[in-house]
């Protein structure tokens, strides 16, 4: 009972460490100006929406929350479709040097990317993608991590199953839509996941790569709230900041049952 209890301590202490900014980042949002700066800490806030509709008028927040989307759905679309792709063919295809190139995707994930920023900028500029979806989408669809978890994940799957489709006479393309896909899907709901959360959470590439307003996104816009109102108008940032959390949080509640399975799935075949 003693280690019980020990047990319980340390992990509503962990859990209060995690949870405890998010709580803050929560109720800042619904806090009144007079309630923020308040000694001793405001813990229960006397509700207010007005810091949303501030947060909303500050800046053209609609435009960003279009764009955030646009990009999401589309950059997250096209870096599984070529995730998904790669994967099969490292897991099932007889190429040559395939070793030789998996092992330079494993490079690819050990490389950061903000060494690539200028590269992939001079690229953007020569092409005239600069404040375009083109630029802000394209040259991030290549995703090594996504790659990797897909590829060992396919190496779990019994190999009757697409010995079978083949003797069906199933190609491959049949075969990673007809029977692979369907068998993976904690895997592809878990890379999906994560991906829709680094392309809406991107900050560094769409700050760089867009100079106006009407191509920003919402982390971008951040930014842009916090100069414009400055750092007194700590309700108006917080309320700002859980819009551009929620959807990425109902999403990751939603699918958060198939995340923990898909991750472990094929951690340990190579």
């Amino acid at each position: 009972m003693k280690t019980r209890a020990i047990q319980y301590v340390v992990l509503i202490g962990v859990a209060a460490v995690f949870l405890g900014p998010l709580y803050w980042l929560l109720s800042t949002a619904f806090k009144q100006p007079t309630q923020i700066y308040q000694w001793p800490p405001a813990w229960w806030p006397h509700l207010t929406w007005e810091n949303f509709s501030l947060a909303w008028k500050a800046a053209p927040f609609d435009r960003f929350f279009l764009n955030s989307t646009i990009i999401t759905v589309i950059g997250t679309a096209l870096k599984v479709v070529n995730a998904v792709l790669t994967a099969y063919a490292f897991a099932y295809l007889r190429l040559p040097f395939k070793k030789i190139l998996f092992f330079a995707v494993l490079g690819a994930m050990m490389v950061p990317g903000h060494v690539t920023l200028l590269p992939n900028y001079l690229t953007v500029a020569t092409l005239g993608w600069i404040n375009s979806y083109a630029g802000l989408i394209i040259p991030g669809i290549g995703s090594a991590f996504a790659t990797f978890l897909m590829r060992q994940h396919f190496l779990t799957l019994p190999t009757e199953v697409t010995d079978a489709a083949a003797v069906d006479g199933a190609g491959h393309l049949r075969t990673l839509w007809r029977v692979v896909l369907p068998m993976s899907r904690p895997m592809l709901i878990t890379v999906v996941v994560i991906t829709a959360v680094e392309e809406w959470n991107n900050f560094v590439w769409p700050l760089i790569v867009t100079n106006t307003a009407s191509m920003r996104t919402l982390p971008v816009g951040l930014l842009i709230l916090k100069d414009e109102e400055g750092l007194a108008a700590w309700g108006t940032i917080m309320a700002g900041t859980l819009l551009v959390l929620a959807p990425m949080l109902l999403i990751f509640l939603v699918a958060q049952r198939y995340i923990v399975g898909g991750i472990t799935a094929g951690a340990l075949k190579g």
